[in-house]
């Protein structure tokens, strides 16, 4: 088992990488001309290991990941990858950070149906929700790839070589042989994609953990899937995101699928998963607020923050925590002090 401190050098390595991806143009387009063919010249990284899917309800199935930023020894594997059986095929909800990851998950699906792949619905633009894509076109290369419009635009103008690159970096080449396979089709707020037995309404309320988080509704289940618009004991990455614009969404969604059962990206899917994580935020802003009335900067945000006592609830059980607080108390304070004027 690797110690604390050995374990914190990849993860700031990853967290600093990261930083430096904000925004839709990280990177040049430069692979639009990769094709199909390429993937019997390229060397491919080994399989990833099975993790049995958790059966949500009688169609409702989700792999879910174990916490971790992308490493040699998770081989990638850092976020769920949920799964719907339907009359029409499988519906895949983000496909995970890999070909051999999308396998992976291809092997647990034919564990509970031999059903065609129907769908694969990525929430947003980050690589370890769509870079599995490929997996999935390889089953079917026909089959139709979903996602909010500004995830399309955000993979075609560099965030999708840059995730390819920092995944077989940060793997040391397990990812090898993934290919770029963006979305093929687009959907806005409010459309709803009909599998027969199951409907799948878009629910996009603006930015949130990115500008292109788009929620997937189970009409008539009460089930909603959130993507990273809000995890499971973790605390999500918001450099191109807004605390004020996670408050918004949060209040939409429970307003449009109260009582629901909330399927994160990260962690584990529970009807607590929205308060849990609208509590841990408010005590991170609402101190920063604090911080621009009182005009003591970053630092005074972040020392209230955690003296807050919402704050000091999670922290504990919130991986990650002690990490990312001094920069998600310095970005709630500048996204606060922008607010202010």
């Amino acid at each position: 088992m690797q110690s604390k401190s050995s374990a914190l050098l990849p993860r700031r390595r990853f967290l600093q990488t990261v930083g430096t991806a904000t925004g839709f143009t990280v990177l040049p387009l430069a692979y639009a001309s990769r094709v199909f063919a390429e993937e019997n010249s390229v060397i491919s990284g080994p399989k990833v290991p099975d993790i049995a899917a958790t059966k949500l309800d009688e169609q409702v199935y989700c792999v879910i990941s174990p916490w971790g930023f992308p490493s040699v020894e998770n081989q990638g594997m850092m976020s769920n990858v949920t799964f719907v059986t339907t009359q029409k095929g499988v519906v895949v909800i983000d496909s995970g950070a890999s070909r051999q990851i999308g396998e992976m998950v291809l092997r647990q699906i034919r564990k509970v149906t031999p059903s065609p792949i129907a769908a694969v619905i990525n929430t947003h633009y980050h690589g370890d929700h769509w870079l599995g894509n490929h997996a999935f076109v390889n089953e079917n290369p026909d089959v139709p790839i979903y996602a909010h419009e500004k995830t399309l635009l955000a993979i075609k103008t560099g965030q999708g070589q840059f995730w390819t690159h920092l995944m077989e970096r940060s793997t040391h080449n397990a990812t090898l042989g993934t290919v770029v396979t963006p979305p093929n089709k687009i959907v806005a707020h409010g459309d709803v994609l009909d599998f027969g037995d199951t409907q799948i309404k878009v629910h996009f309320y603006g930015t949130a953990h990115t500008p292109s988080d788009i929620s997937l509704e189970l009409v008539g289940r009460k089930i909603v899937h959130v993507g990273d618009v809000a995890m499971d004991n973790r605390i999500a990455f918001m450099d191109d995101g807004s605390f004020r614009g996670t408050f918004k969404n949060y209040d939409a969604l429970e307003a449009a699928v109260p009582g629901a059962l909330w399927i994160p990206a990260h962690g584990n899917p529970g009807k607590q998963v929205l308060a849990h994580n609208r509590e841990l935020f408010e005590g991170i802003y609402q101190s920063a607020e604090k911080a621009v009335q009182e005009m003591s900067g970053q630092e005074g945000a972040k020392a209230l923050a955690l003296d807050d006592s919402r704050v000091k609830k999670y922290a504990p059980v919130t991986k990650g925590f002690d990490e990312n607080i001094g920069k998600y108390s310095a970005l709630a304070y500048l996204e606060a002090e922008s607010a202010s004027f």
